[in-house]
């Protein structure tokens, strides 16, 4: 490379930094934006993301049928009919297609076999293992570069517990409201219905930030001390939205895991596409990490 070229990058570069040391909001607290993405990418580089990602999700996929079993043994006390079908339908359209079909038997098997003692055993491990799930991201939030000091274990598993609680109710409220917004779209047939139809996808992804707000704020100290509806879990929302979509044309183009891997292929894209989110997740809260610090600088 020529001496001209060399120059002309360096010079490049220190106008650029110096371009982002001029940009000061008020969400930075006097800091610049430059000081952001400086702290914001060494705790990415140095803070195991994708390690941490790859727990998470393998955490994740562990509580998710637990989860579903406990929602499904709610269903019956909610007075909507066929609510439980319209559930599995709302489930299997927010994961990857190729997967659906593998999941909707295990769907079906958890809906129509009702398991005895629900109310005390099932019920009682359901809770324990939704709770192991969301606390494997609490220990993800507590193994960034940027925390010092987190929550003893007791405390922490205590807040999963709740935290997964609200996610219920989160899902629950999104299958209804899901429910309202497909009759108002069956009924009209008119440019309405496409008003309708993006009314739907804009509440699901309201119902995507206020779960990710809620794993934020309750899943560390730090979190408390920033709002519910944080920079980062707007981020995350929309990196889940781009992801999802990218995710699909890629596996409808360029993958071929079921031609490869057969029946399993599915789970290997329902695993690939969680851990990509779980990326998401971890980026989204490293960005307000680095707001806490700064506010507190």
């Amino acid at each position: 490379m020529s001496l001209l070229k060399t120059n002309f990058i360096i010079s490049t570069i220190n106008y650029i930094t110096n371009f982002l040391k001029t940009i000061k909001w008020e969400i930075l607290y006097g800091f610049s934006l430059y000081e952001l993405l400086n702290l914001y990418f060494t705790g990415i580089l140095k803070g195991s993301i994708t390690t941490r990602a790859g727990s998470i999700s393998f955490s994740f996929f562990m509580a998710f049928f637990p989860f579903l079993l406990f929602v499904l043994n709610l269903i019956p006390f909610i007075p909507i009919d066929n609510f439980d079908q319209i559930f599995l339908d709302l489930l299997e359209s927010l994961i990857p297609k190729e997967s659906s079909a593998f999941f909707h038997d295990i769907f079906i098997d958890i809906n129509s076999n009702k398991r005895s003692g629900l109310l005390s055993t099932t019920l009682f491990f359901s809770i324990i293992l939704i709770g192991s799930g969301v606390n494997s991201v609490f220990a993800g939030f507590s193994d960034s570069y940027h925390i010092e000091f987190s929550r003893n274990f007791i405390k922490q598993y205590l807040y999963a517990i709740m935290v997964g609680f609200i996610l219920v109710v989160v899902v629950l409220l999104a299958t209804v409201f899901s429910i309202v917004f497909d009759f108002l779209i069956a009924r009209d047939i008119s440019i309405i219905s496409y008003l309708f139809l993006f009314l739907k996808y804009f509440f699901l992804m309201i119902v995507a930030l206020i779960a990710f707000s809620s794993l934020y704020f309750f899943g560390t100290i730090q979190g408390r001390n920033l709002r519910f509806i944080s920079p980062g879990s707007f981020m995350t929302t929309f990196l889940l939205v781009i992801s999802t979509y990218f995710f699909g044309i890629y596996i409808d183009n360029f993958a071929n895991y079921n031609e490869l891997y057969g029946s399993i292929g599915a789970l290997i894209i329902m695993m690939l596409y969680i851990w990509i989110n779980s990326i998401s997740l971890l980026l989204g809260f490293e960005l307000n990490v680095v707001i806490y610090k700064l506010k507190n600088n």
